[in-house]
């Protein structure tokens, strides 16, 4: 079965993913990807061609009637290779429905459609259909005031909603990460179309790297006051929010430290924050860090993960080395892998107070905060890792494939 992907990019973690996918018996995955960096890929996501083992092939984007997003040769390149099922991101979907020469293309080949979305932002349809008034995020400002004002605004969002309605029940199948059967039911979508995959990078290549570093002297000085946070430094991480209540923190523990890895467009906003909060030493920012074993060893070397806003495989990451993890509200994932007084603590999103004392709950608990890393551990390799997401994916494969019989 050849299995074509439509993705945004070759992000690190994702790679990891297809090339699994890839050495599974009977599978063979094909990737198209945007020849530049991509119009949909998140500013300072890392991508690479390292370690893949399955083809590439690069197009450039383009955009057709001003909504739609797709790639050009698109319909060429599934004629010529021919893919059983086509799984597709959601921001090139409405190809499928108005590009004629792809939507040809699928009909010469018989291919099934299969969605791939994170649709926790997504409102249910009845709750879309409240928000018509709304402008559109992607037209400049002057030509939103002109809808609103000559009221054609409710029309045309509207307009746009049955459109994405149409869209959304396309595809043969969808692969989500998270529970979202109501939420597609709400534009039609049959629930037995829709596959939960969860999310997980590697976790067998990651527990790996952990028994390997086992017996290797860790990388820093042991500090059980030592939090972590590995993520892209945008605004939506709120590692801002994280070092105002780690500088509070540090008037009870001075010794407590904060361990920024990752990098991007606030870092440099990030670093004079630490300076004048007067952190000192006590915040490092390491950069991006790809590498498995580096990574493996600064989780090994800190005793809490810390995910202030957005976020998610850096959990099932963290949860790999046996950390427990302080999180509020990230894409729905958090919900099936943390657990409240289990594995982790909660925070109210966007309280930096709530943040603050649940950090000082997890110092003055050390003894539970052990308990709560095996935990993890044990929730990794029992619910969700790497073999229940290409359990997941292949089950839709197999369904979708039975459909077009």
């Amino acid at each position: 079965m050849k299995v074509l992907f439509i993705a945004n990019g070759l992000t690190h973690y994702y790679n990891l993913v297809l090339s699994r996918l890839n050495s599974e018996a009977g599978i063979e995955v094909v990737v198209i990807a945007p020849g530049g960096r991509g119009a949909d890929i998140g500013e300072g996501v890392y991508q690479t061609k390292d370690g893949i083992n399955f083809k590439v092939i690069r197009l450039n984007e383009t955009q057709r009637f001003g909504f739609c997003t797709t790639f050009e040769g698109l319909g060429g390149v599934i004629r010529q290779e021919r893919p059983t099922v086509v799984i597709v991101f959601e921001n090139y979907l409405m190809s499928f429905l108005v590009d004629l020469s792809v939507v040809m293309a699928m009909k010469h080949i018989r291919a099934g459609l299969i969605l791939k979305s994170i649709p926790f932002r997504l409102l249910a349809y009845q709750e879309a259909c409240n928000e018509v008034s709304a402008g559109f995020a992607r037209l400049p400002i002057l030509m939103n005031r002109i809808l609103i004002a000559t009221g054609l605004i409710k029309l045309a969002r509207r307009l746009w909603l049955e459109i994405n309605k149409r869209a959304f029940c396309l595809p043969d199948a969808h692969v989500n990460y998270v529970e979202a059967h109501e939420l597609w039911a709400s534009y039609g979508v049959a629930r037995e179309k829709i596959f939960v995959t969860r999310n997980s990078p590697d976790t067998d290549l990651l527990f790996g790297v952990k028994n390997a570093l086992e017996n290797v002297p860790q990388i820093l000085p042991r500090n059980p006051y030592r939090l972590l946070h590995v993520g892209r430094l945008v605004k939506w991480k709120r590692v801002d929010m994280l070092m105002r209540a780690f500088s509070r923190v540090r008037e009870r523990w001075p010794k407590a430290e904060l361990l920024v890895i990752g990098t991007g467009p606030e870092e440099a906003s990030l670093k004079k924050l630490g300076d004048d909060l007067n952190l000192g030493t006590s915040v490092t920012f390491t950069g991006g860090v790809y590498d498995p074993r580096m990574l493996g060893q600064y989780y090994m070397a800190s005793s809490l993960y810390v995910l202030a806003g957005m976020g998610g495989l850096s959990i099932n990451e963290a949860m790999c080395f046996g950390l427990p993890v302080l999180c509020s509200v990230c894409d729905g994932t958090e919900k099936v892998l943390v657990r409240e007084g289990v594995n982790g603590r909660y925070f109210r999103d966007g309280d930096e107070e709530d943040l603050h004392e649940k950090i000082i709950w997890c110092f003055e608990h050390a003894g539970e905060l052990q308990q709560m890393g095996l935990k993890s551990l044990e929730i990794i390799r029992n619910e969700v890792n790497i073999r229940t997401v290409l359990d997941g994916y292949i089950r839709a494969f197999h369904y979708v494939q039975r459909q077009q019989a």
